[in-house]
């Protein structure tokens, strides 16, 4: 097995786990069934050409004016455990299995070859992050592995402004293409990907050996 699809099997087993327990029982019922038969994951794309310096002014107009002041930095590790208080706050209202990551995940991860995280802030607040990677022999693809925003800063805009710091620092390293994956039933992140110019390019389904399923009495 190559390196490549090493550390994509240890990042699905970090970020894409249901834990069973007494707060999450009804979303485990919900897909235990996609466990046993898998579960699909859209997978979206965007080729550079299509982004245009008109389309990046056109995000820019429609987000909030206070969520352009966001200053958005990369992860250090003293930076860790802010970023595992993101995750998990953003992600309470996700539409699709989650755990809550603890530091000792992220300890494991961090870092990972190629693996980059990006932490939000809004007036000094922080307010979101995403995980950023590369695919291909020459990193011509850029990945947008996970993006969130806590629940306070959704719906201004900091995702649409995010996904232009991805651009950013993916134009900058001459990819030829950002791709993305989104669960089947996860609307909210399938649309904001199509509100910024990505495209359906099939589905993957993933069997239950591509997640942690653990069982907690919590």
């Amino acid at each position: 097995m190559n390196n490549k699809i090493d550390k994509k099997g240890k990042l699905r087993k970090y970020f894409l786990t249901l834990e069973k327990n007494s707060k999450n029982l009804e979303k485990l019922e919900n897909v235990k069934e996609s466990f046993d038969i898998g579960m699909n994951y859209i997978q979206m794309v965007l080729p550079v050409k299509k982004i245009t310096k008109e389309a990046e002014n056109i995000l820019k107009e429609n987000v909030d004016h206070n969520i352009l002041r966001a200053q958005i930095r990369e992860v250090k590790e003293k930076d860790l455990e802010i970023f595992v208080n993101l995750y998990n706050k953003a992600w309470l209202t996700s539409h699709e299995p989650f755990r809550a990551l603890t530091i000792h995940d992220l300890g494991s991860l961090y870092p990972v070859p190629n693996l980059i995280m990006f932490i939000a802030s809004v007036y000094g607040i922080d307010a979101g992050f995403m995980i950023l990677d590369f695919e291909g022999s020459e990193k011509e693809f850029g990945i947008i592995v996970a993006m969130g925003v806590i629940p306070r800063f959704q719906r201004r805009g900091l995702g649409k402004i995010m996904a232009l710091s991805a651009w950013e620092f993916f134009k900058n390293r001459n990819v030829v293409e950002l791709r993305s994956e989104v669960y089947i039933n996860n609307n909210v992140s399938y649309n904001f990907l199509k509100s910024l110019g990505f495209e359906d390019n099939g589905v993957n389904l993933y069997k239950s050996e591509d997640y942690n399923l653990t069982i907690s009495n919590t």
